[in-house]
């Protein structure tokens, strides 16, 4: 991780810089059950000029149309605020799209929210970054 230096990051922030982390992975690994065990049912996402609810970003996941294959993150970061967690990552995703493999460097913003003993993803935001 970089961004925020380890020593001042909480070990609950950590905790879900870590889940972030592996959300990409479930995401590669089209493991919708896990996914939809994390996503908030009121969770948004917005990539692409698209903004889905969270049965579309699932049902995106489970048809590959949207095929996830590596997130490389070069930077997170995490603010909290009360029960929610704000992380923010520079990563280069690689991803099949209509058949075609790309590589687009993005900067990503998940709202993670507190229920209960866990923490649920609420939003996620691709925002492609230019000239990198």
């Amino acid at each position: 991780m970089t961004g925020t230096p380890q020593s001042t990051v909480s070990t609950e922030m950590q905790s879900v810089i870590e889940l972030s982390r592996q959300k990409w992975l479930w995401m590669a690994d089209r493991n919708v059950a896990e996914l939809a065990a994390l996503f908030h049912p009121s969770a948004r996402f917005v990539h692409m000029g698209a903004t889905l609810d969270c049965k579309s970003e699932l049902d995106v996941v489970r048809s590959g149309q949207i095929q996830y294959k590596h997130a490389d993150i070069s930077e997170t970061s995490a603010e909290r605020i009360g029960d929610t967690v704000i992380v923010y990552s520079r990563l280069r995703l690689t991803a099949v799209v209509g058949g075609n493999e790309v590589v687009n460097p993005f900067a990503v913003t998940e709202v993670y929210v507190r229920q209960g003993d866990s923490w649920k993803l609420g939003s996620m935001a691709f925002t492609r970054l230019l000239g990198e």
